[in-house]
Formats: structure tokens, sequence, C-alpha cells
């Protein structure tokens, strides 16, 4: 069985991001312009790269301002939480998953998962079974129950997989966003296990749609998030107001190897939908 080990050890691999040139330096890092045609700029010691969050979810949310008994000033402050996010949280923790592939014999990662049907298929993303060399893989669901989970396929390209557990886990599958309602500016949810802190929320907006990231040998056309997401919450869901998965959260920016930054991305849901109607077809 696999276990979670090393607490924030990140399991993914490493991407260099598209915009970045063949020598690794991106726009922002190029030095003065010379007469070979570079790009004007400072140079600057940052490397950004793509991070695949494969490691393994607690709540994060706002800290409440608060006074003492004699009024005097809020000890802290935030932005009142919209009543809609908390509904959509309660609505979508009870479906989502831990996911621990591999074991003694063979490389380990862990990351998050979610139901999708009443037939216990789960949503995951294929680099975390990667790392696991093909190894057992357990799910964990928030209640604390662990079960065998059948791998239905896999679709690297795509960086998406489908497990399926017995019908007791029952599960509660999570409502899909209709492809294309999806808009920028909307608040959202990303839920996970990162750091193996199950059933993990944090708030956000989408920041922007189809944009181009590229994961290994694959470009893909994601939705990009600043809600915080890290090694763990891969395979995990992004949720709009409405508690409708809006994508797959598969990857984060980094500066210098560092955590979230704020910006991460998720496989959209049309192509999510897609490929698990292929694999469940094609798996039962």
């Amino acid at each position: 069985m696999a276990v979670q080990t090393g607490l924030g050890e990140p399991r993914g691999p490493w991407f260099i991001s598209p915009e970045l040139d063949p020598d690794g330096r991106g726009w922002w890092d190029a030095p003065e312009r010379d007469p070979g045609g570079r790009r004007p700029g400072r140079l600057l010691a940052v490397l950004a790269v793509v991070a695949v969050s494969a490691v393994s979810g607690a709540l994060a949310g706002g800290v409440v301002a608060s006074r003492d008994g004699a009024g005097g000033p809020a000890a802290a402050s935030a932005a009142p939480v919209p009543a809609e996010l908390v509904t959509a949280a309660e609505r979508t923790v009870p479906g989502v998953v831990s996911v621990l592939a591999g074991g003694a014999t063979s490389g380990s990662a862990t990351g998050s998962g979610f139901a999708v049907d009443d037939q216990q298929h789960l949503i995951t993303n294929d680099h975390i079974l990667a790392k696991a060399g093909g190894g057992p893989v357990t799910v964990e669901l928030p209640d604390g129950r662990r079960f065998a989970a059948e791998v239905v396929g896999r679709e690297p390209r795509s960086d998406l997989a489908v497990l399926k557990v017995p019908a007791s886990a029952g599960l509660t599958p999570l409502p899909l966003a209709k492809p294309g309602a999806t808009r920028v500016g909307e608040p959202v949810l990303a839920v996970g296990s990162p750091l193996g802190l199950a059933g993990t929320v944090t708030a956000g907006i989408v920041s922007a749609l189809d944009r181009q990231v590229r994961l290994g040998n694959n470009r893909h056309s994601a939705v990009q998030t600043d809600a915080s997401i890290n090694p763990g919450n891969s395979g995990g869901p992004l949720v709009n107001a409405r508690g409708e998965v809006v994508g797959v959260n598969t990857a984060i920016a980094t500066i210098d190897g560092n955590g979230s930054i704020g910006i991460g991305f998720a496989i959209p849901i049309d192509q999510v939908q897609q490929t698990a109607d292929t694999i469940i077809g094609k798996g039962g």
C-alpha cells in the first residue's frame, strides 16, 4: 500500500514554461537587445517553471476580523467569504478523495481525485500514476476509509486517468459545468489534498481561459486560476460557485522551484469529460 512520505516534497516532474527560450530564458530575463535582435530588458535571476503537483488537502479560508471586549482594533481582517462559495465547498468536499499510488517496490506519488458518476468512477491526473510506475493505487475517502482502486484507463497526452472503487465507497459524484460556460473573473475553489492535507479548499478566480502551457512534450489549453494550488492538488477539481467542476487542477507556475505563486492551471472540463467518457466507454 502506498504511504505518504516527505510531507511537502514535490513528487511531480518539472516542466519548462512554453514562453521560455530554448536556453531556458523568458522575455523577462533576456539581456539588452543587441544587433543580433535580442529583446531589451534587465537580466533577472528568475526562472519560471510549470510544476506538476503530484504530492498529496485542510481548509484554507479567510481570517475573520474580531475585536476585543473593549472595542479595540481588529486583530485581523479579511473580506467576507461569499455564501455561495461556502455552499459550494460543502457540496464538493464529500466527493473529493486522496489518491495514493505505488509502494515499497516502485515509485510512489500522492494526489487528488473526484467522483464523476454513481458507478464510482474517479477522475485524477495520469502523472500521479506514471510516477508510481504502475504500482497499486489506493483511494482515501473524506471519512478516512481506504479502498484499492482499479485503473480503468489512462490518457497520458491529456494527463488524465480514470479510477474505479467499489460501490460500497458511496462517493457523491460532482456535477460538471457545461462546456464553454466558464468565464474570466468568476470565483472558483480548488479542492484536494495539498501536502497530504485532505479536504483542503482554497478560493480564487478564473484568471484566464485557453492558456497555452507545455507539460512534458505536450501543449495544453488550460484554465488559469489564482486559487492556491500546491503539490498534492493534482487531479482535484476546480469548481465554480455553483459547485460545478470547471477543470482538473494539474500544474502550477513557480519561481526558483518554490510553492504556489498564485498561477495555477487546470484541464478544461470539456476536455476532461470527453476523455473520461472515452476511457469509461472502453474500460467499463
